[in-house]
This record gives structure tokens, sequence and C-alpha cells, in this order.
């Protein structure tokens, strides 16, 4: 059973909180046609903490006690993933940084610090350029911009390949099944976004990686280099999960450079 323990006047949270399932926090915000679900812990500026693909807000287990101190930590299951239902049959990253826009919207925050991890990293990097006035930093870790072997790790990428030939004429039969299926196809297509269009991310921007990390070394030094007056912060010794991986340290150098003026 998790241990709720009710804090200056919020809802606490700790190892033991249920991210994801706390229906003392949980709630619905209808955004672009689907119900988006969120949790919210803490007081303070907003920060809005993006999950990667297949997952759901309980990828920031690691990270939500130590930032709630300082923030207004506003967890979110991406469309089509968690709680976060869509029935429709393909996903796009643009939409679904569209939606964590009109997200800050329906709750009426002005703009908020933001927080993405892989895919999350991505939708992190649009929402600063299709939505600039919603960010006010962002910190974006395992993130790429092109689907291929020259951002991402090439024997992942080749396992990829096989999935897709093996079940590109398949007929799902479960709406899960389905769901799954379109989750997939939207790391196999996409994203892809051209290292000039970086350039109109005008905000402060932290661009993370493990130095094993499954995005390419040279892809992520790329993606910074296109972002004018972006820091790089390769973590020694990480991989792909490096907010867990080295989550002290992580959750120590994200909250220096959102505080740093």
């Amino acid at each position: 059973m998790a241990i709720i323990t009710p804090v200056l006047g919020f809802v606490g949270c700790g190892p033991h909180t249920p991210y994801g399932n706390n229906a003392a926090v949980g709630k619905y915000y209808s955004v672009n046609g689907i119900k988006l679900y969120i949790e919210v812990y803490g007081e303070g500026p907003p920060l809005l903490m993006i999950h990667g693909n297949g997952g759901d807000m309980s990828s920031f287990a690691e990270n939500v006690a130590y930032f709630a101190k300082k923030y207004k930590v506003i967890l979110v299951d991406s469309r089509a993933h968690g709680k976060s239902v869509d029935a429709a049959d393909s996903l796009t990253f643009e939409q679904m940084a569209d939606d964590f826009a009109a997200l800050l919207t329906e709750m009426h925050i002005p703009k908020a610090y933001v927080l993405g991890w892989s895919d999350g990293g991505i939708n992190a990097l649009l929402m600063a350029m299709r939505h600039p006035d919603k960010v006010i930093k962002l910190a974006s870790t395992g993130a790429n911009i092109t689907p291929d072997s020259t951002a991402l790790d090439p024997k992942g990428w080749l396992q990829s390949q096989a999935y897709y030939e093996k079940n590109k004429n398949r007929q799902w039969k479960t709406a899960k099944e389905r769901n799954s299926w379109k989750v997939f196809m939207l790391d196999w297509n996409q994203p892809n976004i051209k290292p000039e269009d970086l350039k109109q991310i005008k905000c402060p921007a932290l661009i993370i990686a493990g130095d094993h990390d499954v995005i390419v070394d040279a892809h992520t030094r790329l993606i910074q280099k296109s972002i004018p007056g972006s820091k790089l912060w390769i973590i020694p010794n990480s991989g792909h999960a490096t907010l867990i991986e080295h989550a002290a340290l992580f959750n120590k150098t994200v909250n220096a450079f959102f505080m740093d003026k």
C-alpha cells in the first residue's frame, strides 16, 4: 500500500508514491479532442515533465520528490500513453507538443520549465519551437531529431527495422495492440526535424545524453550546436536513462540550470 503524506499543504511524494496511479491528485484535462491524465506535486514555479516512448509519468519516480520541494511539478501521460487514451490511428510529435502547450493553457499556467526524456525530450524541443511563449527553459535528455541510424544506435535501429518488416502488414486484433503499433511507428517514422530548424529555439536549453546512450554522441552534439546559446551535458558512465541511473546528480544539475539567472 502506498504511503501518501500531506506536507506543507500539498500531497507529499517520495519513494512510495504511486506516480501514475495516485487518486489523491490524479486529474484529467480535455485537450485537443482527448483527455490527458496529469498529477501535480509541490508548489512553486511550474515544471512540466514529459516521459518517453511506451512509458508513462512513473518514469520520473526518481526525480519528482526532489523537484517538488522547489517547483509545482506537472506529470502527464502523453497522448496514447498511460491513462491518456487516444483512439486515432496515427500519432505525431508535433501533435503531442501542441497537447502539452494546450494543457498549460487549460491549467491557467502561462509558461513552464520543461524536462523531457527520450521522446519527451523531442517534445520539449518542439514545444520551444512551436510554442516559444510557453517554455521558460528546457532540459532535454536522450532526444533525437531524425529516426535513422545516424541518430540511433545502429544495432538497436536494425532490431527496430526487423520488427517493422515482420509486422508492417499485420492486422492487429485488439485496441491495445493497435495502440502499441501506433506508438512504435511514431519512433520508426519520426521525428523529422532539420538542424537549422532548431535555431527557432530562443529559450535557454540544456541538451543531455549518457556517454553510452542509445542516441549517437555526434547526433546529440549536433542538436546542441544547432540551438543558439544552449548547453551540453554528456553524463559519464550512463546509458539512455540518465535521470534514473544518476538521479541525484541529474536532479541537482538540472535544477541548477533552471535556477541560473
